[in-house]
């Protein structure tokens, strides 16, 4: 049987992530608190976040702003969406 966790995002239980997804205090605490369900829900979410702001994940600012981002979604208010984002319908 998987391992469960209460995730934060989905507010239920679901599924651990299968390994720790980033190796600092942030991917642990996810790891602690967010079920696959809810990584997929930050999937979308980063994906909208790295092409509405053309991120360069290979520069230390696009990163450090994903990172932030991804604390934000899942242990603050939500994460931001870009000024003129509208999602498609």
């Amino acid at each position: 049987m998987a391992d469960t966790v209460f995730c934060v995002k989905t507010q239920k239980d679901g599924e651990r992530l299968d390994r720790v997804p980033f190796p600092n205090a942030l991917g642990q605490r996810i790891y602690d608190h967010v079920g696959k369900e809810g990584w997929q829900l930050w999937m979308a979410h980063s994906t909208m976040l790295i092409n509405e702001y053309r991120i360069d994940l290979s520069s230390k600012q696009g990163t450090e702003f994903l990172l932030t981002q991804c604390e934000e979604f899942f242990f603050g208010e939500g994460g931001e969406l870009p000024p003129d984002f509208k999602p498609a319908t």
